[in-house]
């Protein structure tokens, strides 16, 4: 990696020479412009306002433009008269906690690399300084003609810096939340909960630029002489018109996506349904069940209670065996349906009249 800044790290009375690389890279496919009717390139010349004619670089300065439009000349001599002491250092003004960094004020990213063998023993040093401490340290540096603010953390066996913003650079929030009071309720929340619980964590190396690689199969088709890929038709959603009902499906469609590959389990992301009114529609199949049965239980009811008044009839030494079975029987009858017990109930008339009319025959 090219370096893009050389200077030195000061950390008290020590210095450590480094040199800054990007840490980050930009894999955006980049356009150009052109005139449409013949393919043509468009470029931007530097024109002079006054002379009305192209300037080379050489002859291109700088100037500050005051408030009523003047242009006031400025000059790298009078640049480089400024008291920077962090021209070619990357000052260490204090080490804090890394939760006192607010994130809007991280920008770009580096990576600080030694400079050279006598480096290697002050580098290693700040960094595990770092690394026991638990903290960041915060620093300023100059960089394409301007003071900066930075952050230096570990990443790895390498110490990295974060350019920060100014905390005077940094817009208060002020009339971006929802005006008014809105309420929200349990269930809501309970819902939200479960949606999070249920999209669970991801790796992020897994995720990728889509749009980008779509753009670049649209350039290769065209390249090739083919016709670039349709992309696939979404639903548009609906206006949210129940926020419940949004949020229970969202839950359910997460699940369905997840398929269980690194999503929250049922017991993890408990959506709770909200209660519903019982309609006598859903009872009546139940009932209608039950009439169908009752004249077959009815008939094997009645068998079974014939056989022992059949014996009693001829002694009476059984009558405790059918209090018992009376017994066993209301227990078992206890924990079955309406419909059955009806059942039960027609069986045992049907079979005490059969009882009667043999003990009068």
């Amino acid at each position: 990696m090219r370096s893009i800044w050389n200077g030195a790290i000061s950390f008290g009375l020590v210095s450590i020479p480094i040199k800054l690389v990007n840490a980050t890279e930009s894999h955006a496919v980049s356009f150009r412009q052109i005139h449409t009717e013949d393919g043509g390139r468009i470029r931007y010349r530097k024109v002079c306002e006054l002379e009305d004619r192209e300037v080379t670089q050489a002859e291109i300065g700088k100037a500050y433009e005051d408030a009523d439009g003047a242009m006031i000349p400025i000059t790298d001599e009078d640049l480089s008269q400024l008291p920077i002491p962090t021209a070619r250092t990357i000052e260490i003004v204090a080490f804090v906690p890394e939760d006192r960094i607010d994130p809007l004020q991280m920008g770009s990213a580096y990576y600080l690399a030694a400079s050279g063998a006598p480096a290697a023993k002050p580098y290693t040093l700040l960094r595990e300084a770092l690394k026991r401490s638990n903290r960041v340290a915060i620093a300023k540096f100059a960089l394409r003609g301007r003071e900066r603010l930075g952050m230096l953390r570990v990443v790895g066996d390498a110490i990295a810096m974060h350019g920060l913003l100014w905390p005077d650079e940094v817009r208060a929030p002020e009339g971006v939340a929802p005006e008014g009071g809105v309420t929200v309720r349990d269930q809501e929340l309970d819902l939200a909960d479960a949606l999070m619980d249920t999209l669970g964590e991801i790796d992020l190396d897994d995720l990728h630029d889509e749009y980008r690689e779509a753009v670049e199969e649209v350039v290769a088709a065209k390249a090739a002489g083919e016709r670039p890929p349709e992309s696939r038709e979404e639903a548009a959603p609906g206006k949210v018109l129940d926020l419940m009902a949004a949020l229970e499906s969202s839950v359910r469609a997460a699940r369905e996506s997840r398929g269980g590959e690194g999503g929250g389990t049922d017991e993890e992301a408990d959506v709770r349904s909200l209660p519903q009114r019982k309609t006598a529609s859903r009872r009546t199949p139940k009932e209608t069940g039950g009439k169908k049965s009752t004249s077959t239980a009815a008939k094997k009811t009645a068998a079974k209670k014939a056989e022992p008044k059949k014996a009693t009839a001829k002694s009476g030494a059984s009558a405790p065996a059918k209090k018992t079975a009376a017994k066993g029987t209301a227990k078992k009858a206890a924990g079955r349906s309406t419909a059955k017990e009806s059942a039960r109930s027609t069986g045992r008339s049907t079979a005490k009249k059969t009882a009667s009319r043999r003990r009068s025959a």
